[in-house]
C-alpha cells in the first residue's frame, strides 16, 4: 500500500483512496456484483479497491490542500500550479467541461499506483491480478450504503486482488513478441 500511496499522478494531484476490504461479508456482498472477483479470488489476503476522485471534488480546495499542505508550496506557486492545471483541463486534455473525460482522466491516475502495486508486489513474491469486470454503479452503491464512500467525491476505478498463489501455473506467461509491440525510434 505504501507504493501506491507514493506513487506519482498527473501534477501532483493524488486523486484516489484505497479501501482494503479485508471484511468477510463485503466480500461476499461484491462476488454478486464484481464477476471478475470470483470466488477463488475473494480469499486473498488483500482485496483493494482503487476510488478516482470526482471533478467536483478536486476543485480549488482540493488543490490548495494538496500543492499547499501536503506538498508545502507557497502561495504563489499554487496559484501558478492551478493556472497549469486549469489549461491543462481546458484546452490540453479538454476536460474541464466533460464530467465523464474528466473521470477518464483520473482514473488513468489510479492505474499508475495500481501498477507500481502489483510490480512491486511481484517483487516480494505476491501474486496480484486487477480486476474490471464489475457493475460499477452497483459497487459504487453498495460503498456509498455502507458510508464507504460519498459518489459526489469518489468513484470506483478498478479493483485488485493480492495473494499468495496456492498452485504453480500450468503454464508460462504468454504475450506478444516484443518486435510486435516495442518500437525504437532513433
Amino acid at each position: 500500500m505504501e507504493t501506491a500511496r507514493l506513487s506519482p499522478s498527473s501534477f501532483g494531484l493524488e486523486p484516489w483512496r484505497f479501501l482494503v476490504v479485508q471484511n468477510p461479508a463485503l466480500r461476499e456482498e461484491l462476488c454478486d456484483i464484481a464477476w471478475g472477483a470470483a470466488d477463488k479470488i475473494m480469499d486473498c489476503s488483500h482485496f483493494v479497491i482503487l476510488l478516482a476522485h470526482t471533478q467536483a471534488a478536486m476543485q480549488a480546495d482540493y488543490q490548495e490542500k494538496i500543492w499547499g499542505g501536503v506538498h508545502e508550496m507557497p502561495s504563489e506557486i499554487v496559484e501558478m500550479m492551478q493556472g497549469f492545471f486549469n489549461q491543462f483541463a481546458e484546452s490540453d486534455f479538454a476536460i474541464a467541461d466533460n464530467p465523464h473525460a474528466f473521470n477518464d482522466w483520473a482514473s488513468k491516475q489510479t492505474y499508475i499506483a495500481l501498477a507500481n502495486m502489483m510490480t512491486a508486489a511481484a517483487l516480494v513474491g505476491i501474486d496480484s491480478t486487477p480486476i474490471e469486470g464489475f457493475q460499477k454503479a452497483n459497487v459504487e452503491k453498495l460503498l456509498a450504503d455502507k458510508g464507504l464512500i460519498d459518489p459526489r467525491e469518489y468513484g470506483v476505478s478498478v479493483m485488485a486482488a493480492f495473494g499468495y498463489r496456492a498452485d504453480e501455473p500450468k503454464r508460462a506467461k504468454t504475450r506478444q513478441a516484443v518486435g510486435d509491440v516495442v518500437q525504437w525510434v532513433e
